[in-house]
């Protein structure tokens, strides 16, 4: 058991996957989602509390007053995105670490309270791979898709701020690489120093 639960940020521009691979993650042992906070409406495909909680402008905005959000953030202008703090304290009752997918807004306010927080960039190959995942998911005008090329470029700009790139070019490698990101992170010597202790207490001090 870690000494104390990791904190995970997975982010990148608009069609680099990171859901996908934030998929991989979770299904490392001893992880959980912290599920954000969201004024858009639901797709579809989606259902509250699975990977977002849809809520009101108001709503928000109280959530926002009372000091709830470890981040927050108005993305492309319109709708709002936040990870409520309340994901900490349920990882460290769980003892799992806590895996927050956030856009490269979060990430950077998320790093600058949680230094010890593991960021991971989220990168597809080209410009063109962007351009194809976009459109492939039919949602979004021609306007909204130079706007998330033209944001896509300016994220890119951030990723020294970042601890790991990944690549996502081929799923399978991309998905072995956040987890062993992950796995090498819980095996730090900083990590795991309780446990030592222990251990050195076995050979009498």
């Amino acid at each position: 058991m870690n000494s104390r639960p990791l904190v995970f940020i997975v982010s990148g521009p608009s069609g680099s996957g990171k859901s996908t691979l934030v998929q991989r993650l979770l299904q490392l042992p001893g992880t959980m989602l912290s599920v954000s906070a969201t004024t858009r409406s639901a797709r579809k495909t989606e259902s509250d509390g699975k990977w977002y909680n849809f809520v009101s402008q108001s709503e928000f905005q109280q959530m926002v007053e009372r000091g709830e959000f470890l981040e927050y953030a108005q993305v492309f202008g319109k709708n709002w995105y936040g990870t409520p703090r309340k994901w900490l304290d349920e990882a460290v009752a769980q003892q799992k670490d806590l895996v927050l997918e956030i856009d490269v807004q979060g990430a950077l306010q998320v790093k600058q309270k949680l230094p010890d927080a593991i960021a991971i960039f989220v990168l597809a190959p080209s410009r063109e791979d962007v351009e194809r995942r976009i459109r492939g998911r039919g949602q979004d005008s021609e306007d909204e898709i130079r706007r998330r090329l033209e944001r896509a470029r300016q994220e890119m700009l951030t990723y020294g701020s970042y601890d790991y790139a990944v690549i996502n070019d081929d799923l399978d490698r991309a998905g072995a690489e956040v987890q062993a990101i992950a796995i090498a992170s819980r095996c730090r010597v900083a990590q795991r120093e309780d446990r030592i202790r222990e251990i050195l207490k076995s050979f009498g001090g």
